[in-house]
């Protein structure tokens, strides 16, 4: 098989199990938490404190990169599909003007801002490498995809816009009106699988350092109120309409 077909085929492949990433990495993060050097320790409480509230920026900062994303496709494109891939048509205008995988590049920051987390250099050199590795492959597929559907169109916009970094001075306003009901009903997964990650990592990382279960205030509140958020959005996803706009 020659060397584009064996990578689109590994592609295709990646892009459904895409959501298991984190699995390929836990083993290590957990070795990595038995040999984080707490910063509280080192620097104090406060510095401490504003580090871990900076890693969580970071990552919703990622999370919102694809509530802008995701706030302004139509339907049918920049989708959740878990089996193949499925576009309509061809995202060129917002933020796909300036990159052409914004999804990707958000959940980028949200993964480095999870691994600066461990506070340990090598994990965090290690999740950014098996991250780049996994979606290259998918970037791969899906530009082959697109390259078959839309031919010419998607070489004229290829060749002017980046693959991961933004090019900001080809902006192009969107079409469409931002949708936040739209953000809402496709992100809130999102939102609480990046407060579960943080509060799973200190937690554990807690455990390893003082080698028993702490459960912190500050972070049960954290949680809670995400879990809270996420349910009563998912029950207005499941059970009403309420999240529901036509086109989106």
């Amino acid at each position: 098989m020659a060397l584009r077909e064996e990578f689109e085929k590994q592609g295709k492949w990646l892009f459904r199990w895409r959501s298991y990433l984190p699995l390929l990495i836990f083993p290590i993060l957990l070795v990595a938490l038995r040999n984080s050097e707490n910063s509280e320790q080192v620097l104090g409480e406060t510095v401490d404190d504003l580090y871990e509230v900076i890693c969580i920026a970071i990552s919703f900062l990622g999370l919102t990169i694809r509530c802008i994303t995701i706030g302004y496709v139509p339907k049918g494109t920049s989708g959740r599909n878990t089996k193949r891939q499925v576009a309509e048509a061809l995202n060129t205008t917002g933020i796909y003007s300036i990159l052409r995988h914004p999804l990707y590049f958000g959940n980028f920051i949200i993964f480095l801002g999870i691994a600066m987390f461990v506070q340990v250099w090598w994990f965090s050199l290690i999740a950014i490498l098996v991250f780049f590795i996994y979606y290259e492959r998918i970037m791969f597929a899906e530009e082959e995809y697109l390259r078959n559907k839309c031919g010419i169109s998607f070489i004229k916009w290829a060749e002017k816009t980046p693959v991961f970094l933004p090019k900001f001075k080809n902006w192009q306003q969107s079409c469409l009106t931002f949708s936040f009901r739209n953000v809402l009903k496709r992100e809130y997964s999102g939102f609480f699988a990046i407060i579960t990650s943080f509060t799973f990592v200190e937690i554990i990382g807690d455990l390893f350092d003082e080698g028993r279960l702490e459960l912190d205030l500050t972070w049960i509140i954290f949680f809670s109120v995400g879990l809270l958020i996420y349910l009563v959005l998912r029950t207005l996803k499941k059970k009403t309409t309420i999240l529901h706009i036509d086109g989106r």
